[in-house]
């Protein structure tokens, strides 16, 4: 695991054999990276990784200065791994929370700019995360919601879907929180239609 960008580019992180994770590759990384470095400024980010696993994606959003990253993850062996990491990379604009992801959204009552979910690619429900998202409005006006799913999921029908990418195995869907405005302007070209 490697951490692509910013103050700590090209720092390898070795975790430990024993997490029941399943890592984002370096080149699916590199590859959300690039398209969310056309789309934000990182140092006014805030930033919320579910089923954050190993903190991969969370480093590297602290490592590019993110505001803040909160890093969430039900397993005390992610977590523990995952604030030891933190301390070592001396990352203080992220945190991490041990809970259950689903409670987490459910409860939560702050606001991000972008929210990233990797959960396990055999989990059922995962729309329930897009589902709490939404329902609690989590996301700022035009903040992203982006799931890494396995190719048998389809969120092209989700009314709050932007794009889908795929990389390899990896499979990304991206969710947008339009701003009124946008959603003021798309309900005037759908009527005029």
């Amino acid at each position: 695991m490697r951490i692509i960008s910013g103050k700590n580019r090209g720092r390898h992180i070795v975790a430990p054999d024993n997490l029941p994770v399943r890592p984002t590759t370096d080149l699916g990384k590199e590859s959300l990276f690039n398209i969310l470095n056309n789309y934000f400024y990182f140092d006014r980010v805030r930033v919320l990784d579910l089923f954050a696993g190993t903190g991969n994606i969370t480093y590297e959003f602290a490592s590019r200065g993110a505001q803040s990253v909160i890093a969430v993850d039900i397993e005390p062996k992610c977590t523990r791994f995952i604030q030891r990491t933190l301390e070592q990379l001396n990352y203080h604009n992220a945190a991490v929370i041990r809970q259950d992801a689903f409670a987490y959204t459910e409860r939560c009552i702050q606001k991000f700019d972008i929210i990233f979910a990797d959960p396990p690619y055999q989990l059922e429900g995962i729309e329930q995360i897009i589902d709490n998202v939404f329902k609690r409005e989590l996301l700022n006006p035009d903040g992203w919601l982006i799931m890494e799913h396995s190719k048998e999921h389809d969120f092209s029908s989700h009314p709050q879907f932007f794009q889908h990418r795929i990389y390899g195995k990896l499979n990304f869907t991206f969710f947008v929180n339009m701003s009124e405005e946008e959603n003021t302007e798309n309900n005037e070209t759908d009527s005029n239609e």
